[in-house]
């Protein structure tokens, strides 16, 4: 019920995308898909929460951005101040989801605004308030009439209640270095031109987004586990998803089961029980931002590789910092 639900919610928000004219169509289509949990109150909360941190982090680019846009190295402190603060939030606060979108979306707006300096914030801010607007209505949407039809015969099980930590001086250390990789984003954009920096952004503050439980004296082992699980099943879900662009050449027909189905391995992946569950997150992630275009009347592989390649940089780029840090840093706080 889980995976029909995932596939439901992502092919809907893939339509409401469309209706309200956001851009990246991708993004609404993931929000779809991570929003949706096994019981209707689970993913209301989420929605909400995914909701209002992406409305506080694209308000705070509002302020910030046009003060740091046309100096790389005020740029590279404001993503650093920004992610590193509200990794923190997301690592120790009760509301970790909202903590995590603040930041997300921050880091986003900014490095989309750096890429494309001649486009208005206000732009990039509206169009991710819709792509997250338009994912997460599809997925409540779903999950409510689910709620009232099959999962009354197969209910979800409710998600434990997440605790607050508080002051924790192994997250602190956590989120620092997750601020060190952050803050060189905007310096490999000035310097080498990389396009969707953005999505480079994302990739760092993913997979530094660890159990506080797992860290212990080095958060290293935890996160390189992160980080290969990341990249395989990006990997793997990116040469699944090129085949099929290769077969489709554009054709809706084709791109949307294999979306569907894409969707469905995904989520089979993540509820299988064991070590790897983060492989299916991120396998379902390339499928989305391979196959799901902005237009399917331009459907193209090139956006969708310069998608993936931020991914890969923002990947290739914390790995360094967490060895560089654990070999030369300052010793754990005890």
């Amino acid at each position: 019920m889980d995976e029909l639900e995932c596939v439901l919610s992502v092919l809907l928000a893939i339509i409401i995308a469309h209706l309200v004219g956001a851009k990246n169509i991708s993004w609404a289509a993931f929000s779809g898909y991570m929003v949706m949990r096994g019981h209707v109150a689970d993913s209301l909360l989420r929605g909400v929460l995914r909701v209002l941190g992406t409305a506080l982090g694209a308000g705070l680019a509002l302020l910030v951005v046009p003060v740091v846009q046309d100096a790389w190295p005020l740029s590279s402190l404001a993503a650093a101040v920004f992610g590193g603060v509200t990794l923190y939030g997301a690592l120790t606060g009760r509301r970790a989801y909202a903590w995590l979108f603040i930041g997300l979306t921050f880091e986003m707006i900014l490095l989309d605004k750096l890429e494309h300096p001649s486009h208005a914030t206000t732009a990039f801010v509206t169009t991710r308030l819709m792509e997250i607007a338009s994912g997460t209505a599809a997925c409540i949407i779903v999950s409510t009439l689910s709620a009232v039809t099959a999962r009354r015969r197969w209910p979800g099980i409710r998600a434990p209640s997440s605790q607050r930590i508080g002051w924790h001086p192994h997250a602190l250390r956590h989120a620092a270095q997750a601020a060190v990789a952050l803050a060189f984003l905007p310096l490999l954009g000035a310097l080498f031109g990389i396009r969707e920096l953005a999505q480079g952004a994302v990739s760092i503050m993913a997979v530094m987004l660890v159990p506080v439980s797992s860290m212990g004296a080095s958060g290293l082992v935890a996160v390189s586990r992160k980080v290969m699980q990341r990249v395989a099943g990006c990997l793997a879900g990116a040469a699944l998803a090129a085949m099929v662009l290769l077969v489709a050449h554009g054709n809706p027909g084709v791109l949307i089961p294999a979306t569907a189905i894409g969707v469905l391995v995904g989520r089979h992946i993540e509820n299988g029980g064991h070590s790897f569950v983060y492989v299916g997150t991120q396998f379902t992630l390339a499928i989305l931002v391979t196959l799901v275009p902005d237009s399917y009347a331009e459907a193209a592989i090139l956006p969708a590789l310069d998608r993936l390649y931020g991914i890969l940089v923002g990947m290739a780029l914390i790995e360094p910092v967490l060895v560089a840090w654990h070999v030369i840093g300052p010793p754990p706080p005890r």
